[in-house]
């Protein structure tokens, strides 16, 4: 019986998985299809070249949202927080750097052969 006991107590302890209260959850949910919505809203009203911005803004933050509650890095240790964030620099810089030559080759793509590419 004693050993029953133990075994209960291990599976319940606080450093296997962190619960979170289902309240929390659906207003976690309630929060990302309230920006579902505004990116839908977003994208039927015409902001110019701020649109691009605005959508990635949102996604940025729903990514956010789900990193910090569904990956429970809200409650996890901090280094786990700054290895995230790193990273998604590191992301960013690597794709800001990939897009920073794309006017150095416009001349030479192939006239025609891209019509969906505005001039």
């Amino acid at each position: 019986m004693a050993e029953t006991t133990r075994i209960e107590k291990q599976e319940h302890s606080s450093t296997v998985a962190h619960p979170v209260p289902v309240r929390l959850l659906v207003a976690v949910l309630a929060g990302l299809l309230l920006l579902t919505g505004l990116t839908v809203v977003a994208a039927g009203v015409n902001l110019g070249a701020a649109g691009l911005w605005i959508a990635l803004s949102i996604a940025a933050l729903k990514a956010i949202i789900v990193a910090l509650y569904f990956m429970h890095l809200r409650w996890d240790r901090p280094f786990n927080g700054v290895v995230f964030l790193v990273a998604l620099v590191f992301i960013l810089l690597f794709a800001g750097i990939a897009l920073l030559d794309t006017l150095s080759y416009r001349s030479t793509e192939i006239p025609g052969y891209a019509p969906g590419l505005k001039r």
